[in-house]
């Protein structure tokens, strides 16, 4: 058996990670920014939205990303 790390992600995988919850956080801030009735207006419905959908995806390499070093 091979003793590599025994920590499951690298700091780049954490770094991932924080920008990704950094940009899901900016998202749902933009979304609170309309002031369109019941927030139907273009930050509501279409910017917040597609910056908290690009922060899952960021989210979703941050976790399936792995260092070149460790394999």
């Amino acid at each position: 058996m091979n003793n590599k790390s025994k920590m499951a992600f690298s700091k780049k995988n954490y770094t991932l990670m924080v920008i990704g919850l950094a940009v899901i956080l900016l998202g749902f801030f933009i979304m609170s920014l309309d002031k369109a009735e019941y927030g139907f207006g273009f930050l509501g419905l279409t910017l917040g939205p597609i910056f908290v959908l690009a922060g899952f995806i960021i989210e979703f390499f941050a976790i399936l990303s792995k260092d070149k070093k460790k394999e």
